[in-house]
Protein backbone atom coordinates (compact mmCIF):
# COMPACT_ATOMS: atom_id res chain seq x y z
CA UNK A 1 0.00 0.00 0.00
CA UNK A 2 1.28 3.50 -0.79
CA UNK A 3 2.36 5.86 2.04
CA UNK A 4 -0.32 8.28 0.88
CA UNK A 5 -3.05 5.65 1.29
CA UNK A 6 -1.74 4.66 4.71
CA UNK A 7 -1.68 8.29 5.90
CA UNK A 8 -5.18 8.84 4.51
CA UNK A 9 -6.57 5.88 6.46
CA UNK A 10 -4.71 6.75 9.63
CA UNK A 11 -6.12 10.26 9.51
CA UNK A 12 -9.63 8.98 8.92
CA UNK A 13 -9.82 7.18 12.28
CA UNK A 14 -8.24 7.91 15.67
CA UNK A 15 -7.06 4.32 15.98
CA UNK A 16 -5.36 4.47 12.58
CA UNK A 17 -5.24 1.35 10.42
CA UNK A 18 -7.43 -1.44 11.80
CA UNK A 19 -7.66 -5.13 10.87
CA UNK A 20 -11.03 -4.61 9.19
CA UNK A 21 -10.28 -1.39 7.37
CA UNK A 22 -11.33 2.02 8.62
CA UNK A 23 -14.50 4.06 8.33
CA UNK A 24 -14.24 7.83 8.28
CA UNK A 25 -17.14 8.57 10.63
CA UNK A 26 -20.19 7.25 12.44
CA UNK A 27 -22.27 8.57 9.54
CA UNK A 28 -20.46 6.17 7.19
CA UNK A 29 -21.31 3.25 9.47
CA UNK A 30 -24.92 4.35 9.62
CA UNK A 31 -25.14 4.55 5.83
CA UNK A 32 -23.71 1.05 5.50
CA UNK A 33 -26.26 -0.41 7.91
CA UNK A 34 -29.15 1.41 6.24
CA UNK A 35 -27.98 0.42 2.76
CA UNK A 36 -27.68 -3.27 3.59
CA UNK A 37 -31.01 -3.40 5.43
CA UNK A 38 -32.90 -1.53 2.70
CA UNK A 39 -31.28 -3.47 -0.13
CA UNK A 40 -31.83 -6.94 1.30
CA UNK A 41 -35.38 -6.01 2.33
CA UNK A 42 -36.19 -5.07 -1.26
CA UNK A 43 -34.54 -8.25 -2.57
CA UNK A 44 -36.43 -10.57 -0.25
CA UNK A 45 -39.73 -8.74 -0.48
CA UNK A 46 -39.51 -9.37 -4.23
CA UNK A 47 -38.49 -12.99 -3.74
CA UNK A 48 -41.25 -13.81 -1.23
CA UNK A 49 -44.04 -11.99 -3.03
CA UNK A 50 -43.52 -14.34 -5.95
CA UNK A 51 -43.65 -17.44 -3.72
CA UNK A 52 -46.89 -16.30 -2.09
CA UNK A 53 -48.48 -15.42 -5.45
CA UNK A 54 -47.50 -18.85 -6.77
CA UNK A 55 -49.52 -20.39 -3.94
CA UNK A 56 -52.61 -18.27 -4.65
CA UNK A 57 -53.03 -17.04 -8.24
CA UNK A 58 -50.37 -18.18 -10.71
CA UNK A 59 -51.85 -21.63 -11.29
CA UNK A 60 -55.12 -20.12 -12.52
CA UNK A 61 -53.54 -17.26 -14.47
CA UNK A 62 -50.54 -18.88 -16.16
CA UNK A 63 -50.89 -22.69 -16.01
CA UNK A 64 -54.65 -23.34 -16.14
CA UNK A 65 -54.59 -25.40 -19.39
CA UNK A 66 -52.56 -28.05 -17.55
CA UNK A 67 -55.51 -28.89 -15.32
CA UNK A 68 -56.22 -27.67 -11.80
CA UNK A 69 -54.08 -30.05 -9.77
CA UNK A 70 -51.09 -30.22 -12.12
CA UNK A 71 -51.20 -26.44 -12.66
CA UNK A 72 -50.65 -25.88 -8.92
CA UNK A 73 -47.73 -28.30 -8.88
CA UNK A 74 -46.08 -26.49 -11.79
CA UNK A 75 -46.74 -23.15 -10.11
CA UNK A 76 -44.86 -24.31 -6.99
CA UNK A 77 -42.14 -25.75 -9.22
CA UNK A 78 -41.44 -22.28 -10.61
CA UNK A 79 -40.71 -21.15 -7.04
CA UNK A 80 -38.05 -23.85 -6.70
CA UNK A 81 -36.55 -23.13 -10.14
CA UNK A 82 -34.93 -19.99 -8.77
CA UNK A 83 -32.85 -21.99 -6.28
CA UNK A 84 -31.25 -23.94 -9.10
CA UNK A 85 -29.89 -20.67 -10.51
CA UNK A 86 -28.64 -19.24 -7.22
CA UNK A 87 -25.23 -20.91 -7.60
CA UNK A 88 -24.85 -19.23 -11.00
CA UNK A 89 -25.57 -15.86 -9.41
CA UNK A 90 -23.17 -16.67 -6.57
CA UNK A 91 -20.39 -17.67 -8.99
CA UNK A 92 -20.82 -14.56 -11.13
CA UNK A 93 -21.22 -12.08 -8.28
CA UNK A 94 -18.47 -13.77 -6.27
CA UNK A 95 -16.02 -13.70 -9.17
CA UNK A 96 -16.61 -10.06 -10.11
CA UNK A 97 -17.11 -8.99 -6.48
CA UNK A 98 -13.64 -10.26 -5.62
CA UNK A 99 -12.16 -8.62 -8.73
CA UNK A 100 -14.14 -5.38 -9.19
CA UNK A 101 -15.53 -4.65 -5.74
CA UNK A 102 -18.48 -5.33 -3.46
CA UNK A 103 -20.54 -2.22 -4.21
CA UNK A 104 -21.04 -2.66 -8.00
CA UNK A 105 -22.43 -6.16 -7.43
CA UNK A 106 -24.84 -4.87 -4.77
CA UNK A 107 -26.29 -2.30 -7.15
CA UNK A 108 -26.53 -4.76 -10.06
CA UNK A 109 -28.28 -7.50 -8.07
CA UNK A 110 -30.79 -4.99 -6.69
CA UNK A 111 -31.67 -3.77 -10.20
CA UNK A 112 -31.98 -7.33 -11.53
CA UNK A 113 -34.30 -8.48 -8.77
CA UNK A 114 -36.47 -5.36 -8.78
CA UNK A 115 -36.71 -5.23 -12.56
CA UNK A 116 -37.77 -8.88 -12.80
CA UNK A 117 -40.38 -8.43 -10.06
CA UNK A 118 -41.89 -5.33 -11.67
CA UNK A 119 -42.13 -7.11 -15.02
CA UNK A 120 -44.00 -10.01 -13.39
CA UNK A 121 -46.58 -7.45 -12.25
CA UNK A 122 -46.98 -6.29 -15.85
CA UNK A 123 -46.94 -9.73 -17.45
CA UNK A 124 -49.99 -10.69 -19.58
CA UNK A 125 -51.66 -13.93 -18.55
CA UNK A 126 -52.09 -17.15 -20.53
CA UNK A 127 -55.52 -15.98 -21.68
CA UNK A 128 -53.90 -12.96 -23.38
CA UNK A 129 -50.69 -14.31 -24.97
CA UNK A 130 -50.92 -18.07 -24.64
CA UNK A 131 -47.88 -20.21 -23.93
CA UNK A 132 -45.57 -17.19 -23.86
CA UNK A 133 -47.06 -16.15 -20.51
CA UNK A 134 -45.72 -19.12 -18.48
CA UNK A 135 -42.43 -19.08 -20.42
CA UNK A 136 -41.82 -15.42 -19.61
CA UNK A 137 -42.89 -15.96 -16.00
CA UNK A 138 -40.33 -18.75 -15.55
CA UNK A 139 -37.58 -16.68 -17.22
CA UNK A 140 -38.26 -13.80 -14.83
CA UNK A 141 -38.13 -16.20 -11.88
CA UNK A 142 -34.74 -17.42 -13.14
CA UNK A 143 -33.49 -13.83 -13.11
CA UNK A 144 -34.73 -13.52 -9.52
CA UNK A 145 -32.76 -16.63 -8.59
CA UNK A 146 -29.56 -15.33 -10.16
CA UNK A 147 -29.99 -12.04 -8.34
CA UNK A 148 -30.70 -13.70 -4.98
CA UNK A 149 -27.60 -15.86 -5.38
CA UNK A 150 -25.37 -12.80 -5.73
CA UNK A 151 -27.13 -10.37 -3.41
CA UNK A 152 -26.44 -11.89 -0.03
CA UNK A 153 -22.66 -12.16 -0.28
CA UNK A 154 -22.23 -8.54 -1.32
CA UNK A 155 -24.53 -7.20 1.39
CA UNK A 156 -22.82 -9.28 4.05
CA UNK A 157 -19.32 -8.17 3.10
CA UNK A 158 -20.24 -4.50 2.88
CA UNK A 159 -21.63 -4.74 6.42
CA UNK A 160 -18.98 -6.92 8.06
CA UNK A 161 -15.93 -5.46 6.33
CA UNK A 162 -16.96 -1.94 7.36
CA UNK A 163 -17.49 -3.00 10.98
CA UNK A 164 -15.15 -2.54 13.94
CA UNK A 165 -13.80 -5.93 15.00
CA UNK A 166 -15.87 -6.06 18.19
CA UNK A 167 -19.12 -5.31 16.32
CA UNK A 168 -18.95 -7.61 13.31
CA UNK A 169 -21.86 -9.72 14.53
CA UNK A 170 -24.06 -6.67 15.08
CA UNK A 171 -23.18 -5.12 11.71
CA UNK A 172 -23.54 -8.49 10.00
CA UNK A 173 -27.07 -8.81 11.37
CA UNK A 174 -28.15 -5.79 9.30
CA UNK A 175 -28.43 -7.66 5.96
CA UNK A 176 -29.88 -10.65 7.83
CA UNK A 177 -32.87 -8.72 9.15
CA UNK A 178 -33.77 -7.81 5.56
CA UNK A 179 -35.21 -11.33 5.24
CA UNK A 180 -37.78 -11.10 8.07
CA UNK A 181 -38.58 -7.50 7.07
CA UNK A 182 -39.15 -8.69 3.49
CA UNK A 183 -41.37 -11.48 4.82
CA UNK A 184 -43.26 -8.96 6.95
CA UNK A 185 -43.83 -6.54 4.05
CA UNK A 186 -44.79 -9.26 1.57
CA UNK A 187 -47.30 -10.79 3.99
CA UNK A 188 -48.79 -7.41 4.91
CA UNK A 189 -49.18 -6.37 1.28
CA UNK A 190 -50.96 -9.58 0.35
CA UNK A 191 -53.19 -9.40 3.43
CA UNK A 192 -54.14 -5.81 2.57
CA UNK A 193 -54.80 -6.57 -1.08
CA UNK A 194 -56.89 -9.62 -0.14
CA UNK A 195 -59.09 -7.22 1.85
CA UNK A 196 -59.10 -4.35 -0.67
CA UNK A 197 -59.70 -6.55 -3.71
CA UNK A 198 -61.36 -9.74 -2.50
CA UNK A 199 -62.36 -12.70 -4.66
CA UNK A 200 -62.26 -12.18 -8.42
CA UNK A 201 -60.83 -8.66 -8.08
CA UNK A 202 -57.69 -10.05 -6.44
CA UNK A 203 -57.32 -12.57 -9.26
CA UNK A 204 -57.86 -9.92 -11.94
CA UNK A 205 -55.66 -7.08 -10.67
CA UNK A 206 -55.12 -7.11 -6.91
CA UNK A 207 -52.18 -9.51 -7.01
CA UNK A 208 -50.28 -7.19 -9.38
CA UNK A 209 -50.07 -4.27 -6.94
CA UNK A 210 -47.43 -5.81 -4.61
CA UNK A 211 -45.25 -6.59 -7.66
CA UNK A 212 -45.55 -3.08 -9.10
CA UNK A 213 -44.71 -1.57 -5.71
CA UNK A 214 -41.24 -3.03 -6.21
CA UNK A 215 -40.50 -0.26 -8.70
CA UNK A 216 -40.69 2.31 -5.89
CA UNK A 217 -38.58 0.14 -3.60
CA UNK A 218 -35.92 -0.23 -6.31
CA UNK A 219 -35.54 3.54 -6.50
CA UNK A 220 -35.10 3.86 -2.75
CA UNK A 221 -32.69 0.93 -2.55
CA UNK A 222 -30.63 2.13 -5.52
CA UNK A 223 -30.27 5.64 -4.09
CA UNK A 224 -29.23 4.32 -0.67
CA UNK A 225 -26.69 1.83 -2.00
CA UNK A 226 -25.09 4.35 -4.35
CA UNK A 227 -24.26 6.56 -1.34
CA UNK A 228 -22.15 3.89 0.38
CA UNK A 229 -18.40 3.75 -0.08
CA UNK A 230 -16.62 0.60 -1.24
CA UNK A 231 -15.59 -1.94 1.40
CA UNK A 232 -12.33 -0.78 3.05
CA UNK A 233 -10.98 -4.34 2.93
CA UNK A 234 -11.47 -4.58 -0.84
CA UNK A 235 -10.01 -1.07 -1.26
CA UNK A 236 -6.88 -2.19 0.56
CA UNK A 237 -6.62 -5.33 -1.55
CA UNK A 238 -6.92 -3.25 -4.72
CA UNK A 239 -4.30 -0.76 -3.53
CA UNK A 240 -1.91 -3.61 -2.76
CA UNK A 241 -2.82 -5.17 -6.12
CA UNK A 242 -3.65 -8.43 -4.36
CA UNK A 243 -6.87 -9.27 -6.18
CA UNK A 244 -7.05 -12.96 -7.05
CA UNK A 245 -7.17 -13.59 -10.79
CA UNK A 246 -9.48 -16.62 -10.53
CA UNK A 247 -11.05 -16.44 -7.04
CA UNK A 248 -13.47 -19.32 -7.57
CA UNK A 249 -10.68 -21.68 -8.65
CA UNK A 250 -8.67 -20.74 -5.56
CA UNK A 251 -11.72 -21.18 -3.36
CA UNK A 252 -12.55 -24.67 -4.60
CA UNK A 253 -8.91 -25.76 -4.69
CA UNK A 254 -8.12 -24.78 -1.10
CA UNK A 255 -11.43 -24.45 0.74
CA UNK A 256 -13.93 -26.93 -0.75
CA UNK A 257 -14.54 -28.83 2.55
CA UNK A 258 -15.06 -25.53 4.33
CA UNK A 259 -17.61 -24.43 1.73
CA UNK A 260 -19.57 -27.66 2.24
CA UNK A 261 -19.57 -27.42 6.05
CA UNK A 262 -20.59 -23.76 5.92
CA UNK A 263 -23.39 -24.67 3.50
CA UNK A 264 -24.70 -27.31 5.91
CA UNK A 265 -24.84 -24.72 8.70
CA UNK A 266 -27.18 -22.62 6.58
CA UNK A 267 -29.14 -25.64 5.33
CA UNK A 268 -30.14 -26.47 8.91
CA UNK A 269 -31.67 -23.03 9.31
CA UNK A 270 -33.04 -22.63 5.79
CA UNK A 271 -34.99 -25.90 5.66
CA UNK A 272 -36.98 -24.89 8.73
CA UNK A 273 -37.32 -21.22 7.74
CA UNK A 274 -38.86 -22.12 4.40
CA UNK A 275 -41.86 -23.60 6.15
CA UNK A 276 -43.13 -20.00 6.16
CA UNK A 277 -40.99 -18.17 3.60
CA UNK A 278 -41.67 -20.91 1.06
CA UNK A 279 -45.41 -20.75 1.76
CA UNK A 280 -45.93 -24.24 3.22
CA UNK A 281 -47.44 -23.20 6.56
CA UNK A 282 -49.68 -20.66 4.82
CA UNK A 283 -51.05 -23.36 2.52
CA UNK A 284 -51.30 -25.93 5.34
CA UNK A 285 -53.30 -23.51 7.49
CA UNK A 286 -55.67 -22.27 4.77
CA UNK A 287 -56.20 -25.32 2.51
CA UNK A 288 -59.84 -26.29 1.93
CA UNK A 289 -60.45 -29.05 2.54
CA UNK A 290 -57.57 -29.16 5.00
CA UNK A 291 -56.53 -29.86 8.57
CA UNK A 292 -57.59 -26.49 10.09
CA UNK A 293 -58.96 -24.25 7.27
CA UNK A 294 -58.16 -20.82 8.70
CA UNK A 295 -59.00 -17.51 6.99
CA UNK A 296 -56.39 -16.55 4.38
CA UNK A 297 -56.09 -12.90 5.38
CA UNK A 298 -55.72 -13.80 9.07
CA UNK A 299 -52.96 -16.30 8.28
CA UNK A 300 -51.00 -13.69 6.32
CA UNK A 301 -51.26 -11.31 9.29
CA UNK A 302 -49.95 -14.06 11.59
CA UNK A 303 -47.01 -14.66 9.26
CA UNK A 304 -46.35 -10.91 9.33
CA UNK A 305 -46.28 -11.05 13.15
CA UNK A 306 -43.77 -13.90 13.03
CA UNK A 307 -41.65 -11.71 10.75
CA UNK A 308 -41.43 -9.17 13.60
CA UNK A 309 -40.25 -11.72 16.16
CA UNK A 310 -37.83 -13.21 13.63
CA UNK A 311 -36.42 -9.72 13.03
CA UNK A 312 -35.91 -9.08 16.76
CA UNK A 313 -34.27 -12.45 17.44
CA UNK A 314 -32.01 -12.08 14.39
CA UNK A 315 -30.79 -8.67 15.47
CA UNK A 316 -30.28 -9.88 19.05
CA UNK A 317 -28.29 -12.87 17.80
CA UNK A 318 -25.89 -10.65 15.88
CA UNK A 319 -25.40 -8.47 18.96
CA UNK A 320 -24.93 -11.30 21.46
CA UNK A 321 -22.54 -13.19 19.13
CA UNK A 322 -20.04 -10.35 19.59
CA UNK A 323 -20.11 -11.08 23.32
CA UNK A 324 -20.35 -14.86 23.66
CA UNK A 325 -19.01 -15.93 20.24
CA UNK A 326 -20.61 -17.17 17.02
CA UNK A 327 -20.58 -20.87 17.92
CA UNK A 328 -22.13 -20.41 21.36
CA UNK A 329 -24.91 -18.27 19.86
CA UNK A 330 -25.53 -20.88 17.19
CA UNK A 331 -25.60 -23.75 19.69
CA UNK A 332 -28.23 -21.96 21.80
CA UNK A 333 -30.14 -21.24 18.60
CA UNK A 334 -30.12 -24.84 17.42
CA UNK A 335 -31.55 -25.99 20.77
CA UNK A 336 -34.34 -23.40 20.61
CA UNK A 337 -34.98 -24.14 16.93
CA UNK A 338 -35.34 -27.84 17.75
CA UNK A 339 -37.87 -26.95 20.44
CA UNK A 340 -39.77 -24.81 17.93
CA UNK A 341 -39.79 -27.64 15.39
CA UNK A 342 -41.32 -30.12 17.87
CA UNK A 343 -43.98 -27.60 18.91
CA UNK A 344 -44.79 -26.33 15.39
CA UNK A 345 -47.48 -28.77 14.26
CA UNK A 346 -48.94 -29.88 17.60
CA UNK A 347 -49.65 -26.24 18.50
CA UNK A 348 -50.76 -25.27 14.98
CA UNK A 349 -53.16 -28.23 14.88
CA UNK A 350 -55.11 -26.80 17.81
CA UNK A 351 -56.76 -25.04 14.90
CA UNK A 352 -57.02 -21.38 15.91
CA UNK A 353 -55.35 -18.23 14.63
CA UNK A 354 -53.87 -17.71 18.10
CA UNK A 355 -52.34 -21.19 18.20
CA UNK A 356 -50.78 -20.69 14.76
CA UNK A 357 -49.34 -17.38 15.95
CA UNK A 358 -47.81 -19.00 19.05
CA UNK A 359 -46.29 -21.82 17.00
CA UNK A 360 -44.69 -19.48 14.43
CA UNK A 361 -43.46 -16.97 17.01
CA UNK A 362 -41.73 -19.71 19.04
CA UNK A 363 -40.19 -21.12 15.86
CA UNK A 364 -38.79 -17.76 14.76
CA UNK A 365 -36.87 -17.25 18.01
CA UNK A 366 -34.62 -20.21 17.21
CA UNK A 367 -34.53 -19.28 13.52
CA UNK A 368 -33.24 -15.81 14.38
CA UNK A 369 -30.49 -17.13 16.64
CA UNK A 370 -29.29 -19.48 13.87
CA UNK A 371 -29.46 -16.75 11.23
CA UNK A 372 -28.28 -13.54 12.88
CA UNK A 373 -24.60 -14.54 13.32
CA UNK A 374 -24.30 -16.10 9.85
CA UNK A 375 -22.95 -13.02 8.08
CA UNK A 376 -20.07 -12.54 10.51
CA UNK A 377 -19.41 -16.30 10.75
CA UNK A 378 -19.13 -16.70 6.98
CA UNK A 379 -17.00 -13.58 6.50
CA UNK A 380 -14.54 -14.75 9.15
CA UNK A 381 -14.08 -18.15 7.48
CA UNK A 382 -12.57 -17.03 4.17
CA UNK A 383 -9.51 -14.97 3.14
CA UNK A 384 -10.29 -11.44 1.96
CA UNK A 385 -9.25 -11.98 -1.67
CA UNK A 386 -11.76 -14.83 -2.24
CA UNK A 387 -14.29 -13.94 0.47
CA UNK A 388 -17.12 -12.81 -1.82
CA UNK A 389 -16.92 -16.11 -3.70
CA UNK A 390 -16.69 -18.11 -0.48
CA UNK A 391 -19.68 -16.64 1.31
CA UNK A 392 -21.87 -16.47 -1.81
CA UNK A 393 -21.30 -20.04 -2.94
CA UNK A 394 -21.62 -21.46 0.58
CA UNK A 395 -24.91 -19.61 0.93
CA UNK A 396 -26.23 -20.73 -2.45
CA UNK A 397 -25.40 -24.40 -1.85
CA UNK A 398 -26.92 -24.21 1.63
CA UNK A 399 -30.12 -22.78 0.16
CA UNK A 400 -30.41 -25.69 -2.29
CA UNK A 401 -29.70 -28.32 0.39
CA UNK A 402 -32.06 -26.62 2.81
CA UNK A 403 -34.98 -24.47 1.66
CA UNK A 404 -35.22 -25.23 -2.05
CA UNK A 405 -37.19 -28.44 -1.63
CA UNK A 406 -38.28 -28.40 2.03
CA UNK A 407 -41.90 -27.29 1.29
CA UNK A 408 -42.15 -29.95 -1.43
CA UNK A 409 -40.68 -32.61 0.88
CA UNK A 410 -43.06 -31.60 3.67
CA UNK A 411 -46.04 -31.83 1.32
CA UNK A 412 -44.93 -35.22 0.01
CA UNK A 413 -44.54 -36.56 3.56
CA UNK A 414 -47.98 -35.28 4.55
CA UNK A 415 -49.68 -36.74 1.47
CA UNK A 416 -47.97 -40.10 1.96
CA UNK A 417 -48.70 -40.42 5.69
CA UNK A 418 -51.63 -38.05 6.30
CA UNK A 419 -49.68 -36.94 9.36
CA UNK A 420 -47.29 -34.12 10.29
CA UNK A 421 -45.07 -36.34 12.48
CA UNK A 422 -42.79 -37.19 9.57
CA UNK A 423 -42.40 -33.51 8.71
CA UNK A 424 -41.36 -32.80 12.30
CA UNK A 425 -38.66 -35.47 12.22
CA UNK A 426 -37.41 -34.23 8.84
CA UNK A 427 -37.06 -30.67 10.17
CA UNK A 428 -35.49 -31.95 13.38
CA UNK A 429 -32.95 -33.90 11.35
CA UNK A 430 -31.99 -30.81 9.36
CA UNK A 431 -31.60 -28.87 12.61
CA UNK A 432 -29.25 -31.52 14.00
CA UNK A 433 -27.21 -31.44 10.78
CA UNK A 434 -26.82 -27.67 11.25
CA UNK A 435 -25.69 -28.20 14.85
CA UNK A 436 -23.09 -30.81 13.86
CA UNK A 437 -21.74 -28.57 11.09
CA UNK A 438 -21.47 -25.69 13.57
CA UNK A 439 -19.49 -27.84 15.99
CA UNK A 440 -17.01 -28.63 13.20
CA UNK A 441 -16.16 -24.94 12.80
CA UNK A 442 -13.89 -22.97 15.07
CA UNK A 443 -15.06 -19.67 16.49
CA UNK A 444 -12.84 -17.16 14.67
CA UNK A 445 -14.55 -13.94 15.79
CA UNK A 446 -11.31 -12.39 17.02
CA UNK A 447 -9.27 -12.74 13.81
CA UNK A 448 -8.38 -9.93 11.37
CA UNK A 449 -10.51 -9.55 8.25
CA UNK A 450 -8.11 -7.59 6.08
CA UNK A 451 -5.43 -8.94 3.73
CA UNK A 452 -3.40 -10.17 6.73
CA UNK A 453 -6.20 -12.68 7.21
CA UNK A 454 -4.56 -14.67 4.40
CA UNK A 455 -1.86 -15.76 6.83
CA UNK A 456 -4.50 -16.91 9.30
CA UNK A 457 -5.75 -19.47 6.78
CA UNK A 458 -2.65 -21.67 6.87
CA UNK A 459 -4.80 -24.13 8.83
CA UNK A 460 -8.41 -24.74 7.93
CA UNK A 461 -10.94 -23.45 10.45
CA UNK A 462 -12.55 -26.91 10.46
CA UNK A 463 -11.53 -28.88 13.54
CA UNK A 464 -9.07 -31.63 12.70
CA UNK A 465 -9.00 -30.91 8.98
CA UNK A 466 -5.73 -29.56 7.58
CA UNK A 467 -5.97 -27.45 4.49
CA UNK A 468 -4.86 -29.07 1.27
Amino acid sequence: MSDHAGRRRAAAHPDGFTPTGTIASADDRRRVVIATVVGTTVEWYDFFIYAFAAATVFAALFFEPMGKEFAQIVSFFTVGVSFLFRPLGAFLAGHFGDKLGRRPMLVLTLLLMGGATTLVGLLPTHAAIGVWAPILLILLRVVQGISAGGEWGGAVLMAVEHAPKHKRGLFGASPQIGVPIGLLLASMMLALMAQIAPGDAFLEWGWRVPFLLSLVLIGVGYWVRRTVSESPVFTEIAERKEETRMPIVQLLRHHAPLVLIAALVFAGNNAVGYMTTGGYMQRYATATPGPIELDTSAVFWVVALSGVTWLISTWFAGWISDRIGRRNTYIAGWVLQLLGVFLLFPVTNIGTVASLAIALVVLTIGLGLTYGPQAALYAELFPASIRFSGVSISYAIGAILGGAFSPMIAQAIFQATNSTAGITWYLAGMTVIGLIATLLLRDRSGIPLGPDHEAEQAVSPIHGLARA
